[in-house]
């Protein structure tokens, strides 16, 4: 497995920030210009695939359920897949309007699958999960009872 530069460390955790600014302005083309072509997002109970399919995803939710709404995340993890790849994990979450701290219910936890195209990184598949498994927990509880 080769390891990630410095330069590279940066620049992969930087797109948890192009992700934050672009939500900021609701840039729905920034926002999906941070992924591959055939890039991929996945949220609960959503799957993309394409630039162009999250790009139309982003314009009617930032109009309808992300009106107004911020994210937040941070890295919490990175390794390489190999010279040109690479995981980042990360924690943040979606700031409802007038929030400033991510609500329980928001916080989430990623998985960004990054690769390196044309000298730079960029993002193949993101896929995010609820951080706290309360609703979780309960159903399998039962379900083993």
């Amino acid at each position: 497995m080769s390891t990630l530069t410095d330069g590279d460390k940066v620049a992969i955790a930087s797109l948890t920030q192009k992700v934050v600014a672009a939500w900021a302005y609701h840039d729905s083309e920034t926002f999906a210009g941070v992924f591959t072509e055939d890039g991929s997002m996945t949220l609960p109970g959503v799957h993309l695939k394409g630039r162009k399919a999250i790009q139309d995803y982003l314009v009617a939710a930032f109009a309808g359920v992300y009106k107004g709404t911020q994210v937040t995340g941070k890295p919490i993890d990175m390794r390489p897949l190999g010279p040109d790849a690479a995981i980042l994990m990360s924690q943040g979450g979606v700031l409802d309007p007038g929030e400033s701290a991510v609500a329980h219910h928001s916080a989430i936890r990623a998985a960004w699958v990054v690769v390196r195209q044309d000298g730079q990184w960029k993002l193949a598949a993101y896929v995010n999960t609820p951080q706290h498994s309360e609703g979780f927990i309960a159903k399998t509880e039962h379900a083993a009872a």
